[in-house]
């Protein structure tokens, strides 16, 4: 970071060292008395010509500020907000090997998903930002925040993005819908690295969606300034590449998506195709033809997977989908699906505190000391 600063200096003093030295001549002259040839013809002339020189000078210092240093902090990335190689940055973990991966561009994360790399993620709805830091600090490549399902504000939203930011990990917004164009710009200037906009059912639906995480003139986000997605790289560094970098991923969870796919699969913009196999489930009514949780394994719901899996495969996009658990990681890693949620926050709570609550149970009774559970709904 030191030397990234430093660099920036050294290149502001390069590009305006002849101006600079200019204007200390001609202060210090000034200072002096020395303000030209024509203060000797007269008190009242020369101090005259002071105010002139003085009023140059000005002028001068606006031209440099306006030539170099605005353009510099717009294009450059700024020195204290900013590292130039976050894999030099360390951390600790459970193996006591201390290491922290190089931090991926939008694009090459993208890149790496189209190539079959798996990420593995998970769902944040606890709308807590000390859960979504921590998380990120885990090993996650990406965690998603839930807005469209999570009680959060703004605020929190914005403290939950610095969080995941801080543990290197990719973050994505599932804002309200197609529709919720406040909400994806809100996400995207906070600093999200891409959203995943559910329910939709059409292809104009999707091009609404991928317009509103697009700069003009391929779409029609806002730009503002100052934002915290430009802290890294300027207003200008971060708007000209923000369109390659922005991940739009489209929820895939309805029987009228399914029946569009081909059309929604081929917009220029989507990213990629995430499968919602719950809400697609119950739209196809498959809640109430089968017991749970044998939709999941249904020829109905088996037969709209292979059609979105193809659309995807034909348009180059990147497949996504929600899981309870690792149980069908493989699987789903076999059809070509590269982005793997496990759960959210709140499950693995549940799943890990009813771990401890039937091992304490077991043992309890084993001593002779029969303990149970308080019952509740959810167990």
């Amino acid at each position: 970071m030191a030397h990234h600063a430093t660099g920036m200096r050294r290149t502001l003093l390069q590009e305006d060292r002849l101006d600079l030295a200019f204007v200390r001549i001609k202060i210090e002259r000034l200072r002096r008395g020395e303000g030209g040839s024509h203060q000797h013809s007269g008190r009242n002339r020369g101090q005259d010509h002071q105010l002139g020189e003085v009023h140059k000078l000005k002028l001068l210092l606006q031209q440099i500020i306006i030539t170099h240093l605005v353009p510099s902090l717009l294009c450059k990335p700024f020195p204290l907000a900013y590292t130039e190689n976050l894999g030099q940055v360390k951390t600790g973990n459970p193996s006591g090997e201390h290491r922290m991966s190089a931090v991926l561009s939008g694009a090459e994360f993208k890149k790496q998903l189209r190539e079959g790399t798996p990420k593995l993620g998970i769902f944040v709805n606890s709308h807590s930002p000390t859960v979504a830091e921590q998380l990120a600090h885990s090993g996650y490549d990406w965690l998603l925040v839930d807005t469209q399902h999570g009680p959060m504000s703004y605020e929190t939203l914005s403290a939950m993005l610095a969080g995941v930011a801080s543990g290197g990990a990719k973050s994505l917004v599932r804002v309200g819908g197609y529709a919720d164009r406040p909400g994806i710009q809100q996400a995207l200037d906070m600093g999200a690295d891409g959203v995943l906009v559910p329910y939709i059912n059409t292809a104009d639906e999707a091009r609404q969606a991928v317009s509103c995480t697009r700069y003009p003139t391929t779409g029609t986000r806002s730009v503002y300034f100052p934002q915290r997605s430009m802290n890294k790289a300027g207003l200008l560094g971060y708007a000209g590449n923000a369109n390659a970098n922005i991940i739009t991923a489209l929820q895939v969870e309805t029987a009228d998506c399914i029946k569009n796919m081909d059309e929604i699969a081929a917009i220029p913009g989507v990213d990629m195709l995430f499968l919602g196999q719950n809400d697609l489930c119950m739209s196809m009514g498959l809640f109430e033809k089968y017991e749970f949780p044998h939709m999941y394994t249904s020829p109905e719901l088996g037969a709209a997977t292979d059609k979105l899996i193809a659309a995807a495969k034909k348009n180059n996009v990147i497949l996504g989908i929600f899981l309870f658990g690792t149980s069908r990681v493989g699987e789903f890693l076999d059809k070509g699906f590269s982005l793997i949620g496990v759960g959210n926050d709140l499950h693995h709570v549940l799943t890990q505190t009813g771990a401890y609550v039937n091992d304490v149970e077991k043992v309890s009774k084993e001593k002779g000391k029969p303990w149970a559970r308080r019952a509740t709904a959810l167990f």
